[in-house]
């Protein structure tokens, strides 16, 4: 059994503010965390893609993770703290340090990224996380960036090892595997929207939530959404999914967060629209346009 109830509803993957001198602007990321949580997000993960964590310095990324740390523990939501690489030995070693911080509900982990191994390598390097790991496993499911499919059959494989709680499913789109798998979950176990624009059929097929980044807007919309289909309200969700698909269409039009920090600095609650290279800020165009999204939604 998990030592956490297996992960459902909405969790925002928090973007990391800059100030114009390039720190972390910690006060916004403090506002960001608990306007979120204001507006009904189930919780908060700390250092995912959105992050930029890749960019980040390990005196950054703690500064990230302990802002989150606090915000969790003061308003009771769980916390989701990324982290591992394509080694199993660091990746191991980084999820013990991740015990640090008592807060911590989960650990969001990558299948294997550039390596490739065999899904029987994939299976032995989280059955070796499962056996040493203080967290609960997501594990990270993002075959356009990993360069790694996975069946269903390997995933349930690996949904059943005991940390293993839930799979961030982000396939770029809903195939065969997809609908395999959520036909036939393993107890304990639950599957999240990791591409935001996919959100809605997933969460019909059965998913329990999502890790969306569009989710720092529109929050209450995306709660509202994933209630929606678990109460059976199919009118509601089948007008507000194409919506919150639109709006996450915008946002990716460039590169996340590119166009997310965008709105975020244009609403005034970042003090710069500013990312880490090799990103480069959203161009005007993509900014106006998830706006516009925005502003349809009436939020």
């Amino acid at each position: 059994m998990p030592q956490h109830p297996s992960p459902h509803g909405t969790y925002v993957p928090l973007i990391t503010p800059f100030t114009a001198e390039d720190r972390i602007a910690e006060d916004a990321l403090e506002g960001l965390a608990h306007a979120v949580l204001d507006a009904g997000a189930t919780g908060l993960v700390a250092l995912g893609t959105t992050a930029e964590a890749a960019t980040l310095d390990t005196a950054e990324k703690a500064a990230v993770v302990d802002v989150c740390a606090r915000v969790c523990r003061e308003r009771g939501a769980p916390l989701v703290i990324g982290t591992g690489t394509n080694d199993t030995r660091t990746t191991r070693e980084a999820l013990a340090e991740l015990a640090r911080w008592p807060e911590a509900t989960a650990a969001l982990v990558p299948v294997p990224y550039f390596t490739r191994p065999a899904p029987s390598g994939v299976l032995a390097h989280f059955a070796h996380l499962s056996d040493t790991s203080p967290l609960p496993l997501i594990i990270y499911h993002i075959p356009y960036r990993t360069g790694q499919a996975l069946d269903a059959a390997t995933l349930r494989a690996l949904a059943r090892l005991p940390k293993v709680t839930a799979v961030k499913l982000a396939q770029g789109g809903i195939d065969a595997e997809t609908i395999d798998l959520l036909a036939d979950l393993p107890p304990d176990f639950t599957v999240l929207a990791g591409d935001d624009l996919f959100l809605s059929p997933l969460l019909a097929l059965g998913a329990a939530g999502g890790i969306l980044a569009t989710a720092h807007l529109a929050t209450h919309r995306f709660a509202e959404l994933t209630t929606a289909w678990r109460a059976g309200d199919l009118p509601r969700a089948r007008e507000l999914g194409p919506a919150l698909a639109r709006l996450s269409s915008a946002l990716f039009r460039e590169p996340n967060p590119t166009v997310l920090k965008g709105v975020l600095h244009a609403q005034g609650r970042i003090p710069t629209p500013d990312v880490r290279l090799p990103l480069l800020p959203a161009g005007r165009d993509s900014v106006d346009e998830a706006l516009k999204r925005l502003a349809d939604l009436g939020t």
